[in-house]
């Protein structure tokens, strides 16, 4: 991957709280992994950007060795890669992705203490 495609995947990653790179858009969805990822921030009520990787050739090749993973939907909360698919649904099931997203886009922790 040439330094320009780098730089540019990096401002990508960094310069969004939350963004999901994925086939189609937020409101259009192409592939179902895809749209479960979607599926899964609109639940958190989470604030998040789409990057449409069957646009730009490039930037989907060039995603996959950003990330050092093959396939998509790519996550990356905070400038960190968190996973594809399976591993955000997982995380989102078991509790882990909430407290993450909750903390990136600023909001208080939620108190697991009884009183």
């Amino acid at each position: 991957m040439d330094d320009q495609l780098k730089q540019r995947l990096q401002s990508v990653v960094e310069g969004h709280k939350i963004v999901l790179f994925m086939k189609g858009t937020k409101s259009f969805p192409q592939c179902g992994f895809s749209a479960t990822v979607v599926e899964v921030l609109k639940r958190l009520d989470a604030d998040f950007e789409t990057v449409n990787i069957l646009a730009d050739a490039d930037l989907r090749q060039g995603m996959k060795e950003y990330s050092n993973w093959p396939t998509f939907p790519q996550l990356y909360v905070e400038g960190r890669f968190v996973g594809g698919c399976d591993i955000v649904r997982d995380m989102f099931t078991a509790g882990e992705l909430k407290p993450i997203v909750d903390k990136a886009l600023g909001r208080p922790a939620a108190d697991t203490q009884s009183a």
